[in-house]
């Protein structure tokens, strides 16, 4: 059955495009679109080189478990300002899981037209932009708008099904006006929500030629060039959309380019700045989000709970807080009230991050049925890459991170290898150490696990790893030195990974 949402934004391409000879080739370009989640999800798991295990229970479980939150996700409104709308297609580099604990999505105010987005609700706002376009099919910022609500609906369901739909939305635009920026820039996004960051780089690039002022191509390039590891370029990207756009999106993105540089203080007190600067809940909620992601990094798990608090307060179905706050939560001990939340995060936003922290809560809970419950978990970080692949989603750091720790070894090394071939981040440095040392190769592992703490990112996991591979390859004292760090700065940094940082210390003595 095709999605009541792109069966009508198919039957309005049909009416209005004049590529389209007969009806033979619009049938069959239908029957292609129209697979549910989970039939795509199946495929991309049989699919040569995907990295699953075909006939496996667990995983066919899974896809089935997916594609039931998929479905019951298209079937809620999600209630939504036209501010926070703005702010998930601000660039997205780090949307869809991009390797941050928790998983967040940087935040841009006011880039959707309000008369057509103002009502908060994204879904009746998708509908009145079909109808829109089915009376002015030449409209080519509407189609525009239709193709960024679409990368909105992507992130917010944790649907990848949904990119294919902003992808044709965002070409007709760009076939009605080629040079529109808020089209290309459009690109740019959905370009970074597929993990596709040198496209969104290029986009935004091409979005800035035309507009140099245009808040979200800013905020674009900022992403890419941050997930591409291109960090000097990045910090440099933030100080001319700061000179161009001062406000919470660059803000927000200034802070992060300094936190990958150890420069904790001045990312603290710029999104202290932003937070100032939030006009509206779905600002405050982000901003609040990552100073609590902020602290919870460097151990504070009481002002990191202050500001989820806070965020919450704001938006209290804001999910990166509910995150958040599940992991400050088990780290400061109260391992019942942090499963409650991730529980429930999983439960509308299966993505390989809360799938993988709460696995490894029910593992540490150790209680009776936890260990299939784990397994569970695990088996969803699975079924939602296959998914994401078949909606052209590069998920090798998501399959590269999960799979080394709970999965298949060696696709986790092949999906690292492959990321890494792309771009030289410290969070994919990160992966392939740790992929390689979970393999065997703990030589090659040593200098990607010290690249990965290179440029003074404070990260508990990345120390965590790094001396583990020390030890591994005799260097006893550095590796005791990294895992006191590790345990010094973030001690509840993870449910397993901390417990295993204490043995192998004390062992090590």
């Amino acid at each position: 059955m095709v999605p009541r949402g792109q069966d009508e934004e198919q039957r309005a391409e049909e009416r209005t495009s004049k590529d389209r000879t007969s009806k033979e080739q619009a049938a069959e370009e239908q029957a292609s679109e129209a697979q549910p989640a989970e039939a795509q999800a199946a495929e991309a798991q049989a699919a040569p080189g995907a990295g699953e295990r075909v006939g496996d229970e667990e995983r066919v479980a899974a896809v089935r478990r997916v594609g039931a939150v998929v479905r019951r996700r298209r079937s809620l409104h999600l209630a939504c300002s036209a501010a926070l709308l703005a702010v998930a297609m601000t660039g997205g580099a780090i949307a869809l899981g991009a390797d941050r604990t928790p998983a967040s999505v940087p935040v841009a105010a006011g880039a959707v037209d309000p008369g057509v987005l103002g009502g908060g609700d994204l879904d009746a706002s998708i509908t009145a932009l079909q109808a829109q376009l089915r009376a002015q099919p030449k409209d080519h910022g509407g189609w525009a708008t239709l193709g960024l609500a679409y990368v909105e609906q992507a992130r917010t369901r944790a649907d990848p099904s949904r990119y294919p739909q902003a992808e044709r939305a965002l070409k007709r635009s760009l076939s009605l006006a080629p040079d529109d920026d808020q089209a290309l820039a459009g690109r740019a996004a959905l370009a970074a929500a597929r993990h596709d960051f040198k496209n969104a780089l290029t986009f935004a690039d091409a979005a800035l030629r035309r507009n140099p002022y245009s808040e979200r191509a800013l905020s674009s390039r900022i992403d890419a060039l941050v997930e591409l590891g291109r960090y000097a370029e990045a910090e440099q990207a933030a100080r001319t959309a700061d000179a161009r756009r001062p406000g919470v999106p660059v803000f927000t993105r200034y802070a992060y380019v300094h936190e990958l540089r150890g420069d904790v203080g001045t990312a603290r007190r710029v999104l202290e700045q932003a937070l100032s600067a939030a006009a509206s809940p779905g600002d405050t909620a982000y901003v609040a989000t990552q100073l609590g992601q902020l602290a919870w990094n460097q151990g504070d798990y009481r002002t990191a709970l202050a500001f989820y608090a806070r965020a919450l307060a704001a938006d209290d179905g804001y999910l990166p807080a509910l995150e958040g706050r599940a992991r400050a939560r088990a780290a400061s001990g109260d391992r019942a009230a942090a499963i409650k939340d991730m529980e429930a995060v999983v439960a509308r936003s299966p993505l390989p991050g809360p799938l993988v922290a709460l696995g490894e809560l029910y593992e540490a809970r150790g209680a009776a049925g936890d260990r299939a419950r784990a397994r569970q978990q695990y088996a969803l970080v699975d079924a939602w890459t296959a998914l994401a692949r078949a909606n052209g989603v590069n998920a090798d750091l998501d399959t590269a991170l999960a799979a080394a720790d709970h999965g298949d070894k060696a696709a986790a090394l092949r999906a690292a290898r492959a990321e890494w071939a792309r771009r030289h981040t410290v969070h994919t440095a990160d992966a392939l150490a740790w992929a390689l040392h979970v393999n065997g190769h703990d030589e090659e592992a040593l200098p990607y696990a010290r690249r990965a703490t290179a440029t003074g990112y404070r990260n508990a996991a990345f120390l965590y790893h790094r001396g583990m591979i020390e030890l591994a390859t005799g260097h006893a004292r550095d590796g005791r030195a990294s895992l006191r760090a590790a345990l010094e700065l973030n001690p509840g940094f993870s449910p397993l990974g901390a417990a295993e940082a204490r043995t192998a210390l004390e062992a090590a003595k």
